[in-house]
C-alpha cells in the first residue's frame, strides 16, 4: 500500500499560509532549498525548476493531492498544472471544472479517492496541502507520515496546518534535520 505523507512548510506557530493563501513571507535560505530540491525535486513547480523534467525524476511522490486553496495560489499566477511529473488531484466542493487536463477534479466522496490511490501500485503519495483536506484524511487514519518543514517565522495568524476539530492523534518524530538559517525538516509517523 502506499503511503500518503502531508509534506508542508509552516511556521514556528502553527501556519501553512497567510488568511489570503499567501506564504511569499516564508524566510529562504539556499542551503536549506538545495536540500529540500535534492531531497524530493518532484516537489517544486515545475517553474521554479531549470531543466527538463520526467517521472522518472521523481524521487519520493508519484502524486500531488491539493486542496482548491492551494491550488488556487498557482492558478492566480497563471499556472494550471504546478507539478505535471505527478498525477494531480484537486479537492473542492466549489469547483466544476479544472483549467488544465492534466489536473483531475474530486469533488465529492474525498476518502473514497484517496483510499483507491492508496491502494494503487507506485510511490508515495503527497498532501501539498489544504488545512481542511488534511484535516478529513487525518480523522479517516490516511496519513501515515507527516513531513513538516519548519520556517523560523511566526505569523500570529493564518491558515493552521489542520483545519481544526481534530481528534488527538499520536505523532513519533523519526528523522530531524536542522539547517544554519533555523530551519528544520521534522519527520513524523502518525499512530
Amino acid at each position: 500500500m502506499r503511503k500518503l505523507i502531508y509534506y508542508v512548510a509552516m511556521t514556528v506557530d502553527g501556519f501553512i499560509a497567510r488568511e489570503d493563501g499567501s506564504f511569499d513571507d516564508f524566510p529562504w535560505d539556499d542551503d536549506y532549498g538545495a536540500a529540500l530540491l535534492a531531497a524530493r525535486p518532484e516537489t517544486f513547480p515545475t517553474h521554479l525548476r531549470s531543466g527538463t523534467h520526467t517521472r522518472d525524476d521523481n524521487r519520493c511522490f508519484d502524486a500531488v493531492l491539493m486542496g482548491r486553496k492551494t491550488y488556487a495560489v498557482g492558478l492566480a499566477e497563471g499556472i494550471t498544472s504546478p507539478y505535471p511529473t505527478l498525477d494531480q488531484y484537486v479537492f473542492s466542493r466549489t469547483m466544476t471544472a479544472t483549467p488544465d487536463a492534466a489536473v483531475e477534479l474530486v469533488t465529492e466522496d474525498a476518502l473514497r479517492v484517496v483510499t483507491e490511490l492508496k491502494h494503487e501500485m507506485g510511490k508515495a503519495i503527497w498532501l501539498c496541502g489544504g488545512s481542511n483536506l488534511a484535516t478529513t484524511l487525518l480523522a479517516a487514519n490516511l496519513i501515515d507520515e507527516l513531513v513538516v518543514k519548519l520556517n523560523p517565522i511566526v505569523f500570529g495568524s493564518g491558515i493552521p496546518l489542520f483545519g481544526g476539530g481534530i481528534e488527538v492523534a499520536e505523532l513519533t518524530l523519526t528523522d530531524t534535520t536542522v539547517f544554519d538559517s533555523g530551519h528544520a525538516v521534522l519527520r513524523y509517523t502518525i499512530g
